[in-house]
């Protein structure tokens, strides 16, 4: 095996693995999040869609909360395909953001896109 074979295995697999380094919110999942409740972890439902401006505005800002808080569970709910978890959550729109500390809801917001209220918003799971 060459060493430029190598070299290039090495890149290809250090990018492949980038995106999820960047940001490492997860699809909704029902039981995952009833497991992260049942441990207390401090936990953020981004109820999202791709065509939301305001979405697109949150998004970095959730992802440097999200490197901030290492313990921070983050679950993306998308508004156009799950409904039902839209109505458990009571979500009327997308661009909302509902904190968990454990299984009690802390805090919600809907189309906020400043830094430091969605900050302060997190921070009531800590």
């Amino acid at each position: 095996m060459s060493s430029n074979f190598l070299r290039n295995a090495i890149l290809i697999a250090a990018v492949v693995a980038m995106p999820s380094l960047a940001w490492a919110a997860e699809p909704y999942d029902a039981k995952a999040f009833q497991a992260a409740q049942a441990a207390g972890k401090s936990i953020l439902i981004d109820v999202t869609a791709p065509w939301c401006p305001t979405c697109k505005q949150q998004k970095p800002i959730v992802q440097e909360i999200e490197k901030e808080h290492p313990g921070l569970v983050v679950y993306d709910v998308d508004f156009d395909t799950a409904k039902e978890v839209l109505r458990q959550f009571r979500v009327q729109y997308q661009s909302t953001l509902i904190v968990f500390k454990g299984s009690k809801e802390v805090a919600r917001s809907t189309g906020e896109t400043a830094p430091a209220p969605l900050r302060a918003l997190v921070a009531k799971a800590f």
